[in-house]
């Protein structure tokens, strides 16, 4: 045996008897889900009992009552500050953009996203992903294309290869700032080609633009991000973008509210269907995060008070990363400006390992694969670490005891080569 793997193999007996302590001490640990901490939670207390018994808009149309699809006024301006679009372009809705996202697939697979011969629909899904776009995909029967998201956001020239290939793809997913869970963002000439997009893919392409962390930024330079809308209406294809976002990472993530942007005929078009299966979303919750939150600039400043609580926990995570991994070729990782994830590669073969040592020791994480469609990831690599819910001590040893999952994963699969 040679010095480098004699080294190898004490390390290994050491990490698993480290390992065996995290065992016995009964650890439950979660780091599964991207949710705002409770301290976090705590910022918009205050919501409640803001409207103080006055539930009238400025036009005196009381929101205890019945209508409005579309949203009150007041909430649909505030979505339009939040996207930079103008307020006649925005349905603000519910607690979650996820179900507008559903809701607009449901509208599409029924009435326009008709193909050849009963042929699938088919959508690109940039990888690794949000796990939830992909399910919605799976739950109408879609077929998912995975596509590598780059440093810039994903191959325009690819896209524009398999749009212009395949007349049965009809959308992409698109999370453009913070990507979930990369935290990349995608430069200005990127949101140029989504512009131009049209030109190529078939009538009633969609492309979901879920901006689900417009505000979340972790640094004092947040990463710049082109006006898709803007660039879409400059072109002439503005009815094929739909923008999301929502308040759930900035105030109440079980009771806030959703926007969606687009067309004022595409919107006009949805709304048509929402009136089959509603009267109108909850206007109470709307009027009250009108009334806390007001504008993008005391959002923004609230916001401030977000990243002060997370920007830690990110700072940990790298930290950990770095001092236990870093130079050992086991596993890469991201630095994200903003967002709620960091992304971790491992060596081929080796993430869903490492996700089940990590549980067998008392340490949830999402499992491997959930980033990618169908929940299978090629290369068995990409695992998703979501610091943001964990107190900062809980994070402190989770930390610990995945940088140990991972260097026993990877020194036993280079002690069996």
């Amino acid at each position: 045996m040679t010095t480098n793997r004699q080294e190898e193999a004490q390390r290994y007996a050491r990490l698993q008897e480290q390992y065996a302590g995290y065992q016995a001490a009964g650890l439950k640990l979660d780091l599964t889900r991207g949710k705002p901490a409770t301290e976090q939670l705590d910022l918009s207390d205050t919501l409640d009992g803001i409207l103080d018994g006055c539930y009238l808009l400025q036009d005196g149309t009381d929101v205890r009552n019945y209508g409005g699809i579309t949203g009150i006024p007041e909430a649909r301006q505030l979505g339009a500050e939040m996207l930079e679009v103008n307020p006649e372009n925005v349905l603000a809705g519910g607690n979650s953009s996820l179900t507008l996202m559903y809701q607009y697939v449901s509208y599409m697979m029924r009435s326009r996203w008709q193909t050849d011969g009963g042929a699938p629909v088919k959508f690109i899904c940039q990888v690794p992903g949000y796990d939830r776009h992909f399910t919605i995909c799976e739950h109408f029967g879609i077929d998912m294309l995975p596509l590598p998201l780059l440093d810039t956001g994903p191959d325009m020239g690819r896209i524009e290869e398999l749009v212009a290939a395949d007349e049965q793809i009809k959308g992409i997913w698109c999370v453009p700032q913070y990507s979930n869970p990369t935290g990349h963002s995608y430069d200005e000439q990127t949101v140029k080609g989504f512009a131009r997009l049209a030109d190529t893919a078939v009538r009633d392409f969609r492309i979901f633009w879920d901006h689900a962390y417009a505000v979340h930024h972790l640094t004092d330079k947040p990463a710049p991000l082109a006006n898709l809308m803007l660039a879409a209406q400059q072109t002439g294809h503005q009815d094929s973008v739909l923008m999301f976002a929502s308040t759930s990472k900035i105030t109440f993530a079980g009771a806030g509210l959703a926007f969606l942007a687009t067309s004022t005929s595409e919107l006009a078009a949805f709304v048509d269907f929402l009136g089959f299966q509603m009267i109108g979303f909850d206007k109470v919750n709307q009027l009250r995060h009108v009334k806390w939150l007001e504008n993008i600039t005391k959002i923004n400043k609230h916001m401030e008070q977000h990243k002060a609580i997370i920007k830690p926990k990110f700072e940990l995570v790298e930290k950990k990363l770095a001092e236990k991994l870093s130079g050992k070729n086991m596993a890469s990782w991201t630095r994200p400006r903003g967002g709620y994830f960091v992304s971790l590669d491992t060596n081929p073969g080796l993430a869903m390992q490492v996700v089940e040592l990590a549980a067998a020791a008392g340490v949830k994480l999402t499992p491997a694969g959930a980033t990618f469609p169908y929940g299978k990831d090629p290369a068995d690599t990409n695992i998703r670490i979501a610091p943001t819910y964990p107190a900062i001590n809980e994070l402190d040893t989770a930390m610990d005891v995945l940088v140990t999952c991972i260097e026993l994963a990877s020194l036993a699969d280079s002690l069996r080569d």
